[in-house]
């Protein structure tokens, strides 16, 4: 089965640079998300909710009348009287919500991991408990993107650096302990926390390949299963 959310995540890297500061591409994964719930259809109620527009993804930083930052998709019960907007190729609405039913978070190691993971684990930890302190029930969703790559290329403005294994250390070098920390550290808040192990070395020709392309399908599609459930019984 071909999920949106993970063709979201290639497409950051396979035939283009990787620009890690672009702030908005967190979002651009995350709303792929709700297009796989919608299609996968396990939860009638959800799928009905986003099919008559009354739940939508939220299209402003905060909430009507919260002062709560939003995490990357946050979704919930659309503003009465404000407009939703269907996007070209998405059947799940953008709009003002007043409500926070599910929020995601999304986060992405490419490189220099270790030197990242306690700003990366606040960040998460973070937003669990800006969502859970204003929408108790809220459904909270981390997702980690984990390079395994041998090499990587980074860019800033018109320099680049390619790491060399001692000074600037191999993604591969860190891969596995940046997971175990965030495994330990983050993933207990989170109702689902799904870690995207991936090849990437931000060099041309651009490539990119999954570490385990079928157990990745497998862990996200058993997820949304699971979110589905978790929604119905909430909501």
């Amino acid at each position: 089965m071909t999920y949106r959310l993970l063709d979201a995540f290639r497409s950051l890297f396979e035939g283009k640079r990787y620009r890690h500061r672009r702030s908005r591409l967190g979002d651009w994964v995350a709303m792929h998300l709700y297009e796989d719930l919608y299609n996968l259809n396990r939860s009638v109620k959800l799928s009905e909710r986003i099919g008559r527009h009354e739940r939508v993804l939220a299209g402003s930083n905060r909430r009507r009348g919260v002062e709560a930052r939003r995490g990357d998709g946050t979704f919930g019960d659309i503003v009465p009287g404000a407009s939703a907007v269907v996007d070209l190729g998405f059947s799940v609405a953008r709009g003002e919500i007043a409500t926070v039913e599910i929020g995601i978070e999304v986060k992405i190691l490419a490189e220099a991991m270790i030197k990242q993971i306690d700003r990366v684990t606040n960040d998460l930890n973070s937003q669990v408990e800006h969502l859970k302190r204003k929408s108790g029930n809220a459904i909270c969703i981390g997702i980690v993107g984990v390079n395994f790559s041998d090499v990587y290329t980074s860019y800033e403005k018109r320099r680049s650096y390619k790491t060399d294994g001692k000074n600037n250390r191999h993604p591969s070098q860190e891969a596995h302990e940046a997971e175990e920390r965030l495994i330990s550290r983050a993933a207990p808040r989170f109702d689902e926390f799904l870690v995207l192990r991936f090849r990437s070395t931000n060099a041309k020709p651009y490539p990119f390949e999954w570490l385990n392309h079928d157990e990745t399908a497998k862990d996200y599609g058993a997820a949304l299963v699971r979110l589905s459930s978790a929604y119905d019984q909430r909501f």
